[in-house]
């Protein structure tokens, strides 16, 4: 029985992970083993970034909610437990948008869980 060599497969191997390292520097872009290496921990950056993403954006939303909480006179914490009481469903993302651009809403909804506070 003939000998089947393994060179076909680990070209494509070898071909995938260097059109991922496409546009690294050096040795990164021209050598399989050095690129495989940065491929991997790129794709595993990335991963991780999506993941961080969320809450960088989550963290951006509540700090614009409790600076215009606070030009009206009410704390985050407070002004979030406010809307809870007062059974408002708006989301962190939202409320910032009308934060920004609609700073007459956000002040009304800040007066309403003012009243279900007291």
């Amino acid at each position: 029985m003939a000998r089947i060599k393994g060179g076909l497969n680990a070209k494509k191997k070898h071909k995938r992970v260097l059109k991922l390292a496409k546009g690294y520097r050096g040795a990164r872009s021209k050598q399989y083993r050095i690129a495989k290496q940065s491929v991997m921990r790129a794709l595993e950056t990335s991963y991780t970034g999506r993941k961080q993403r969320k809450r960088q954006f989550r963290r951006l939303w509540i700090a614009r909610i409790n600076a215009a909480a606070r030009i009206n006179g009410l704390s985050y914490s407070k002004f979030m437990y406010g809307l809870k009481l007062a059974e408002v469903d708006v989301n962190r993302k939202m409320l910032s948008e009308m934060a920004i651009s609609d700073p007459d809403g956000f002040a009304t909804l800040v007066d309403l869980a003012k009243s279900k506070l007291a």
